[in-house]
């Protein structure tokens, strides 16, 4: 019986499970395998299907790095700025794939949010929420809330009389007259 123990198959990195960019910016996905002799990569979409270059939006570099070019927002396409990928690499030693990669393009546009209207009594509890468009509330935190354009911090003696809760509502537990609030 006889090894070759000059072919080897290996990932260098096989924790890359998610990446999320800018469209204004693109990116850059490594496929982090290697091997003696060396490898040849290729990229998949999780449904198997290989993929393939489309020009000015999507390449494979003949190192395996798969690009995603920058692109507007009237191009965004969930087929290839929102799915998963997998990369395989093969030689002679055999083929090995890698981990399922999301990959999610964040779309840079204009956004504005806005307190959810809310009606109550004099006396009664109001909780105002603040209305994050859904195409990036993932990455928005609500960082303050104003009342009557005063900026309000949860504890403070102060403003002892709400309390800010989950970072997108705030609760005023007794209410004595109209007022404006905003997020």
């Amino acid at each position: 019986f006889s090894e070759d123990l000059h072919s080897s198959l290996y990932f260098v990195n096989a924790s890359l499970q998610e990446v999320v960019f800018a469209s204004t910016t693109g990116t850059l996905v490594p496929c982090p395998a290697a091997g003696i002799p060396p490898v040849s990569l290729r990229w998949y979409l999780a449904t198997g299907e290989e993929i393939y270059d489309v020009p000015g939006i999507r390449h494979v570099h003949p190192n395996g790095t798969l690009q995603i070019f920058p692109f507007p927002p009237s191009s965004f396409s969930t087929l290839i700025h929102d799915n998963t990928y997998y990369c395989t690499a093969e030689n002679p030693s055999g083929k090995i794939r890698s981990q399922d990669v999301h990959i999610k393009a964040v779309l840079r546009e204009p956004y504005t949010v806005r307190v959810e209207d809310q009606k109550t009594m004099r006396g009664n509890v109001a909780v105002f929420k603040c209305i994050i468009p859904s195409s990036v509330e993932a990455y928005v935190t609500v960082v303050s809330w104003e009342k009557d354009t005063v900026s309000l911090i949860s504890g403070s003696p102060a403003h002892s009389s709400f309390w800010i809760t989950n970072r997108v509502s705030i609760y005023l537990p007794t209410v004595m007259k109209n007022l404006y609030a905003s997020c």
